[in-house]
């Protein structure tokens, strides 16, 4: 039996970040059906959705991640700096483990698909004002499948690649772009590294590859 939400008084202030001006005016339009919503701010990229929040706040932030100037997974990061508190929903069309996993490691309340049905987005925005965090059925199955990997086992071809890299000194934005992948994906990579080798750090992973003669 779930929860039942706290009562409001005040409608739920909802800030949107996406670049395609078709996507926010459906969104506003979807969202602004619902009595207790109100859509105070649109933003067309990271940068403008951080100095949007500094400015008004919001009960919720939708997310999309594929933004210029700044993405989505930096952008939660520096909203999270800015207030703990701030409570961030991804909406976007992307659903690989690296997007899953780097925004939810970033500290996104929630994480949906663009092809979530409006009953459910709606309900998703009240957990996330409430506090609670939610995840579409299909990114929860992805969760639990990334979760349950086992740890031990050789790297992947890709993990070693970024690995690679990481030891000729590049930062996680340089082998992302050396390997046309998002820095989240990179992260996820180095994630699965430190496991597979039983490390904790950048350093020691590559101090461990050269031991096991990785590199070679």
């Amino acid at each position: 039996m779930s929860t039942p939400h706290p009562v409001r008084t005040e409608p739920i202030r909802i800030l949107i970040a996406d670049d395609h001006p078709v996507v926010r005016d459906g969104l506003r339009a979807l969202l602004e059906r619902e009595s207790d919503f109100t859509v105070t701010a649109e933003a067309r990229d990271g940068t403008e959705a951080l100095d949007l929040y500094r400015r008004d706040g919001a009960d919720v932030v939708l997310m999309d991640l594929r933004m210029p100037l700044m993405g989505g997974v930096e952008a939660i990061e520096h909203l999270l700096r800015h207030d703990p508190d701030a409570r961030i929903l991804v909406l976007t069309t992307y659903d690989t483990d690296g997007d899953v996993m780097g925004a939810l490691a970033a500290g996104a309340t929630g994480y949906l698909l663009k092809d979530t049905p409006r009953e459910e987005l709606t309900r998703a925005v009240r957990t996330a004002a409430a506090g609670q965090s939610v995840l579409s059925p299909a990114i929860t199955t992805r969760v639990l499948q990334t979760v349950r990997k086992p740890s031990a086992g050789p790297l992947s071809e890709r993990e070693l690649q970024v690995l690679r890299l990481i030891a000729d000194g590049a930062t996680n934005r340089e082998a992302a772009a050396a390997l046309f992948i998002s820095q989240a994906t990179v992260k996820t990579h180095l994630i699965h590294v430190y496991e597979k080798l039983g490390v904790k750090d950048r350093a020691a992973a590559v101090s461990e590859a050269h031991k096991r003669h990785l590199f070679r």
